[in-house]
């Protein structure tokens, strides 16, 4: 994994399929499984997240083909 700074509060992330597929699959299994302490906001936030990235995947694998 590398991690870019590009501004102050913005990173560029450059991850192995393996590295990435290993993260999004623990914040699943957060978001599924979440214990009662963790935070609503942070819960909501994971849940966003994880929306996103499955926003962003579904157009990769829509033109895989081009």
């Amino acid at each position: 994994m590398e991690l870019e700074r590009l501004r102050p509060t913005v990173l560029r992330a450059t991850f192995h399929t393996y590295e990435l597929a290993t993260l999004i699959a623990a914040a699943r299994y957060l978001a599924e499984t979440a214990p009662e302490d963790v935070p609503e906001g942070s819960l909501s936030q994971l849940t966003a997240l994880l929306k996103d990235y499955d926003t962003q995947l579904s157009h990769l694998d829509s033109g895989a083909g081009t």
